[in-house]
């Protein structure tokens, strides 16, 4: 098996694409320009310590993970996990609420 859970699909960056090719009418190349702008434009202001706010989708934000101490499941082995920066997601309360099929208030 690939990893993937039964019935699911990984949603491409191609198909992203594709998807906004359809919904404007510009070409493949055009489509293409417009997200990898998109996701430069979302990556550099993550990796400048800004949030991106999307209203009805939900934040992106960068977090500060502390160093913890954990162990090696294969060997055992005490080690220390050093500290990093991890992304993290929270949908909006009506993203949230239309994924649980629920009306958003």
């Amino acid at each position: 098996m690939n990893g993937e859970r039964p019935g699911s699909h990984t949603f491409t960056k191609a198909e992203v694409t594709e998807r906004i090719r359809g919904a404007t009418g510009l070409s493949w190349s055009e489509s293409s320009g417009l997200l990898e702008e998109l996701l430069e434009i979302v990556k550099d202001a993550l990796a400048s310590g800004e949030s991106v706010k999307v209203s009805g989708f939900g934040t992106l934000a960068v977090r500060q993970k502390a160093a913890r101490r954990g162990r090696n499941p294969q060997t055992a082995q005490r080690i220390v996990i050093a500290r990093r920066r991890v992304l993290t997601f929270k949908p909006s309360a009506a993203f949230r609420a239309s994924l649980n099929g629920e009306e958003s208030s």
